[in-house]
Parts: structure tokens; sequence; C-alpha cells
């Protein structure tokens, strides 16, 4: 889905260009594959993340640590790509407001991230299984509309917007190692040792079949002059 998200961005390979929540590294080695007369930054939340993506992507990569709603690079960008991250981000306000201010004027933005209906199975297996060590807490994911995340984009001084959704099915090769390890992180670390495992099988049986469907909402932008 990242190498999707990429191809969306039209590059000449002299950029500057920003992988916001670059993760390990795995789309910033790709998009660095595509400038080969530029520069790449990438920036990720996770202290542990970005010591995984220096070990595996080259020197001249600039990588740092830093909370998306702080921030600062020392010079603009011509263009952001993010993959995965922004439903992990609550106030996307102030998200789209940094990342503005990190581009050129007419600088793009091209993101995807999880959409409104992303998961809605597993929330709704999560929910009917409850714990009470998740009770009161909204999760750790913001899922927004196409139409929300244009106006939000618009207001923040962003033209040329169009956002949509995206549907892909995902059917790992294991379920429950798969949401243990990809889909209910957040929800675990909040739970006893001993709770965990179980929880994670309650909701897995709570699940009509071994797929989940994945709602993608995709995101193109330029920063208005």
């Amino acid at each position: 889905m990242g190498r999707d998200v990429l191809d969306r961005l039209v590059l000449s390979g002299d950029e500057r260009v920003l992988d916001a929540g670059c993760g390990t590294g795995r789309v910033t080695a790709a998009l660095l594959e595509r400038l080969p007369r530029g520069e790449v930054v990438g920036v990720d939340g996770s202290p542990a993340m970005v010591e995984r993506a220096r070990a595996a992507l080259p020197p001249e990569v600039e990588l740092q640590v830093a909370d998306l709603l702080e921030l600062e690079l020392d010079r603009p960008v011509d263009a952001i790509l993010s993959t995965a991250t922004f439903h992990w981000i609550a106030d996307h306000d102030r998200l789209f407001a940094r990342l503005r201010a990190a581009l050129v004027a007419g600088g793009r933005l091209v993101a995807q991230c999880g959409g409104d209906g992303n998961i809605a199975p597993v929330l709704a297996a999560i929910e009917r299984v409850g714990h009470p060590g998740l009770a009161g807490w909204p999760g750790p994911w913001r899922f927004t509309s196409p139409r929300e995340t244009e106006a939000k984009l618009r207001d923040r001084g962003f033209t040329d917007v169009w956002c949509w959704p995206q549907t892909v099915r995902v059917v790992p090769d294991d379920l429950f190692e798969y949401l243990g390890t990809v889909v209910l992180g957040s929800h675990l670390e909040r739970l006893d040792a001993a709770d965990r495992k179980p929880f994670v099988e309650a909701v897995g049986a709570e699940l009509a079949d071994d797929g989940i469907d994945y709602v993608r909402l995709n995101m193109l932008a330029r920063r208005a002059p």
C-alpha cells in the first residue's frame, strides 16, 4: 500500500521530500530511489522506529525523532509523503497546520491513512468483548471521512485538495498473531500481561472470518501560495 501512495507523488529526482511517520524506513527507502539528486527527511515519533530506520538507510537520509504536532524543520520541503500515520494523531487541525508550515509555497502533500469505517468489524468485536482496562478509553485511532479531511486541509491553507476512500481486504496467514502484533498493540499495552492472550483470542473469535477490511483514506493536496 505504501508503494501505491508513493507512485502518486510525481518527482523530478532533485526535490527535498519529507516522509512523515517514516517508521522503520521501508517506504523511505523506496522514496530515496526516486530522488537520485534530491534529499530525504524521515520523521517519526518513536525513537525505536527511527533507530531501526537509521540502521537500514544510508547516512545521507536525515532522520529525526519528532512529534508531527510539533514539527519544525530547518528548511522547508518540496513535498510530504505519509503512509499509515495520520490516524494515530487525534488533532488533525494542528497536524495539517504543521505540515503546511513545513512545505514550500505550492509544495505537495500525498498521504494515506486509516479512514472512516476502517477495521469496523474489529472495532465492533473489541466493543463486544470489552475489558475493564479499556473502559472509557476512546482507542488509539482517529478515522475520518474524506469530506471532513478535505475541509480541514482547506481550512489550514491547502488547495487542489482531493480525498477519497479505498477498501483493501487483508487476509493474514494467522489472524490471531496479526491481531496481537499489528492491530491490538496499543490495547494490549493497557492490559495486564495475563489478560493479553485471552483478549486477542476473544476478539479473534468474534470476527466472522479471517479477513479484515481496511478503509484507506487517500489525500492529495498542495500548499496554497
